[in-house]
């Protein structure tokens, strides 16, 4: 309103709008120092959690230390034509692989596992989920190794079924034959090795290697003659005492001394129970590293609780048992044995693409938390297979791994003896920093 040329200011409105004003930036103000100190303390938690935990951290390096190496091929393929596959389907970053990593990461749900759906709003239901330390080329899908509980005596159940009649009663005079695609032994099934109260054995060559089971009894369907959940045997010649033979034998065969426990906790100890199994074999490992002092690489070798399907790879035309590692991160020093396990992964990554289901990382939450794992920085868990795997799978595949740890061993006695500088006269020997 303008009276005689002059503009009437309304004095009382221009004072709301600038208390208005000065309201809203005061509320900008504090908004704005409260996402500072929100961001400076969230980055001081990060820094503490690194420094004190000691299970993995969500890093770059730890995240690009998980990946396989076939992960990056597939990377540069999508830049550089000549590193492309010819089958996208089978890509890393495929679009079935992609949606289903998408989807896993914005909402914990794993859609090829139903279990993940319901698991964070049942209380104990994902307790068990074991953290996945190094992806292995066989495990697409995520999926962490499957442990069977026996409910009440089924641990200290015997197997009375003979090993050549079937399910239904019948005499099955063959093993089942590898899934399609597997190639059959040319002469024949391989025979079980006969393992009972026999410790492998090449006269003198020094101990380096212990194989033992903490849970001896776990057992395979094809072994039996039946099918089960939850196979389970007493006798060495058929549960996966049969496996730890088969390495033993390559072992001894390559020139590596290997012990191969064969202990059944379940009719030696008195009061057995089963949630003290890895006390037991603790025992039993501490008897055989009194008895043999150069005994460094300790093998505990389990069987995994998965169907044939996700416990089978094929690699040129040959069916194998899969395999998981097992790292325990109640040992502080879990990244030695991580190592360890490693080397092992990587070589079969690199030789046997498809085998290695990846190594897996577990605290008491999700079992005993350290498997003996302190005893040694080369002790550490191995699944092979799973409840449907045959014996020829078993055998391929334990000696693959007699292979590789085999070459391991020479690999580090090379190293030792590079280590060892050659003393003048007078002088002590005294390894290299």
């Amino acid at each position: 309103m303008k009276r005689n040329g002059f503009q009437l200011w309304n004095i009382a409105k221009f004072r709301a709008k600038l208390l208005h004003i000065l309201t809203l930036g005061r509320t900008f103000v504090l908004l704005m120092v409260s996402s500072l100190l929100f961001f400076v303390v969230l980055g001081l938690g990060g820094i503490a959690e690194q420094r004190l935990n000691s299970s993995p951290v969500s890093s770059m390096k730890g995240f690009a230390g998980s990946l396989s190496s076939q992960f990056f091929m597939d990377m540069l393929g999508m830049e550089l034509p000549n590193l492309a596959k010819a089958d996208k389907d089978k890509s890393t970053f495929s679009g079935e692989n992609m949606t289903t990593f998408m989807f896993q990461m914005l909402t914990s749900v794993n859609i090829r596992d139903p279990k993940s759906l319901v698991a964070r709003e049942m209380p104990g239901l994902g307790s068990n989920d074991p953290v996945l330390l190094r992806i292995g080329s066989g495990n697409k899908n995520l999926e962490g190794p499957e442990d069977f509980h026996p409910p009440g005596d089924t641990a200290l159940a015997t197997d009375d079924t003979d090993p050549t009649t079937g399910s239904n009663g019948k005499t099955d005079a063959t093993e089942r034959e590898p899934q399609p695609g597997g190639k059959k032994n040319p002469t024949g099934t391989t025979p079980i090795p006969d393992t009972e109260d026999k410790v492998p054995s090449t006269g003198s060559l020094n101990k380096q290697v212990l194989i033992y089971h903490s849970h001896p009894r776990e057992s395979y369907n094809p072994l039996l003659g039946k099918t089960s959940n939850n196979p389970s045997s007493s006798s060495s010649s058929k549960n996966v005492m049969v496996v730890g033979s088969y390495m033993a034998q390559r072992l001894e065969k390559l020139g590596v001394g290997t012990v191969h426990a064969q202990k059944d906790y379940v009719s030696t100890v008195a009061g057995y129970n089963y949630n003290f199994s890895y006390k037991y074999s603790r025992q039993t490992v501490k008897q055989a590293m009194s008895q043999n002092s150069n005994l460094t690489y300790l093998l505990d070798i389990h069987r995994d609780s998965q169907r044939h399907g996700k416990s089978t790879a094929v690699v040129n035309g040959a069916s194998y048992a899969q395999v998981f590692f097992i790292i325990g991160h109640e040992n502080k020093k879990w990244r030695e044995n991580e190592a360890f396990a490693n080397a092992i992964h990587e070589r079969l990554e690199k030789q046997y693409p498809g085998i290695s289901r990846g190594i897996w990382g577990k605290t008491s939450a999700q079992g005993n938390g350290e498997y003996n794992q302190t005893l040694s920085t080369k002790s550490i868990l191995i699944e092979v297979g799973g409840i449907d795997s045959t014996n020829e799978e078993l055998r391929r595949t334990a000696e693959i791994l007699g292979d590789i740890v085999a070459d391991l061993y020479y690999q580090d006695q090379k190293t030792q003896k590079a280590n060892v500088v050659v003393p003048e006269p007078g002088k002590k020997t005294e390894p290299k920093n």
